[in-house]
């Protein structure tokens, strides 16, 4: 993170929801005790929610001392930036009202417009800030942070990226994705591209294949009519999250860390994945629902959003030709892991064949991304003894120092809104790439009249996903610990 410099007014739209309360508000706030928010930086929230300033400020306060992080007078200081606006999203008297609170203050000629909305709300208060000439840079800049989802398919994708590029251009539109602002995320590339020793090894001659999971312990949290109705694994954590990942992990060397250049290599990526078509599903995707999931509250009988997705997914590149990715994701599963497992080729030759070494475990590169962050290699040695015999060490190493502050994602990401840099931030052609990956493996599970599979609360999913690899020997890797504790005899 490098200061902050410029003024500028911080707008959150929704700013009595839970995604304001949780993540961005605190995230401010750590900003400002860090030093990384100018002095004239002011935070405006907006909400139907009535609210006087001083009111709107005591609420704040009290989130933040709650939480155990607002103390003092970092907490004092960071309160007296805030101001509250309430009205209606549909009514004009609204933007007015608000261009009137720009056009007042010592920064309004910066100004960042943060929806935390309903994604069907992205192009009304868009229409509502360009028709109040809130968006145009005449004198400074604007800047407009959406959440994911962007669209709901490529389809819908299309249309919200039409409507707003009426009233934005590219350059001001920020498409957030919090997942890829967590700093395990970001080291991924810092791996990939700052270790010589990787590198050589980094393709299809000595990676047999990838697996990135995202795996939850919970369940839908109050998202039952928003999950069921437009979401689903796919959509909700596929479709940007973990082809995010698959990109960091598969791309190229960027020319440099320019946004630009850095976007490019992701799409390169993306829009080298092998098309999906009907006859490939059942070897390539597999859905299933957790038992029960039909009981809770807001579900439609008969549901078949997925609550567990794995896809087998091929790059056709030179890197990668023929090298299978794997990626799942699901809720209710057994623990709460999200995590790369990087599996390496075995020897082309087994000298060991007739000692006791003779089974050898595959080695493998583990990245912990949540909750473990760490990095851990894992190679087969002797164990002591006359006899020839093997197991698994590894070689561990955990990313972060005793004792060293973890940033949370949103302060890295709204840091990165201020300062004007959008390498995290997806690009409109890497989300359409992205669709275009899971929308044909959506649209065949929505005219399957069949049910997804079921699997038991608590489990790592449905048994049906481990045939995806569909060689002897291999399944999913289901934790950082390392496979060969035990000895290995022949």
């Amino acid at each position: 993170m490098s200061c902050a410099t410029e003024s500028h007014a911080y707008v959150i739209f929704g700013a009595t929801g839970n995604l304001a309360k949780i993540k961005l508000l605190p995230a401010l706030y750590q900003l400002h005790c860090l030093g990384y928010l100018a002095p004239g930086v002011k935070i405006l929230g907006c909400g139907r929610t009535p609210h006087e300033r001083d009111g709107w400020r005591d609420e704040v306060r009290k989130i933040l001392s709650d939480s155990g992080t607002g103390t003092g007078s970092c907490l004092e200081g960071f309160v007296e930036r805030l101001d509250y606006l309430i009205g209606s999203l549909q009514d004009a008297a609204f933007y007015q009202a608000l261009g009137n609170w720009i056009g007042t203050g010592e920064c309004a000629r910066n100004v960042i417009f943060y929806l935390s909305l309903s994604p069907g709300l992205y192009v009304p208060v868009t229409v509502g800030l360009a028709q109040a000439g809130l968006l145009a840079e005449s004198n400074g800049w604007r800047r407009v942070v959406v959440e994911k989802p962007f669209g709901h398919d490529l389809q819908s994708a299309r249309h919200l990226q039409h409507a707003l590029n009426t009233h934005l251009e590219e350059e001001q539109i920020y498409r957030i994705d919090h997942y890829v602002g967590k700093e395990s995320v970001q080291n991924l590339l810092v791996l990939r591209f700052a270790n010589m020793i990787l590198e050589p090894l980094w393709n299809r001659h000595y990676i047999d294949h990838v697996q990135i999971t995202h795996a939850e312990t919970v369940g839908l949290e109050g998202r039952a009519s928003y999950y069921d109705g437009h979401g689903g694994a796919t959509r909700d954590m596929i479709q940007s999250h973990l082809l995010q990942v698959l990109a960091l992990l598969a791309m190229e060397p960027p020319v440099s860390l320019e946004a630009e250049s850095l976007r490019d290599e992701k799409v390169k990526v993306l829009r080298s994945i092998r098309p999906l078509d009907i006859t490939q599903l059942a070897s390539h995707a597999v859905r299933a629902q957790y038992a029960g999931y039909h009981q809770e509250a807001g579900i439609s009988p008969g549901s078949h959003t997925e609550t567990y997705a794995a896809l087998k997914l091929y790059i056709d590149n030179w890197r990668w030709r023929d090298v299978p990715f794997y990626l799942r994701t699901g809720k209710r599963l057994k623990e709460r892991r999200s995590m790369v497992a990087v599996r390496f080729r075995e020897p082309p030759m087994q000298l060991f064949q007739g000692t006791g070494a003779a089974t050898v475990h595959p080695n493998w590169l583990l990245i912990g991304i949540q909750p473990d962050d760490v990095v851990r290699l894992e190679i087969s040695a002797k164990v002591p003894g006359v006899e020839t015999r093997t197991r698994q060490i590894s070689m561990d190493a955990s990313v972060g120092n005793p004792g060293e502050r973890k940033a949370d994602a949103y302060e890295d990401l709204l840091l990165d809104v201020i300062e004007g840099n959008r390498s995290l931030f997806l690009r409109y052609d890497e989300v359409k790439a992205a669709w275009s990956v899971v929308d044909p493996v959506m649209q065949a599970w929505a005219e399957d009249e069949h049910p997804p599979l079921q699997y038991p609360v608590g489990s790592w999913g449905p048994k049906a996903a481990s045939q995806l690899f569909g060689k002897a020997g291999q399944e999913w890797r289901q934790s950082l610990s390392c496979n060969g504790e035990a000895d290995v005899a022949g």
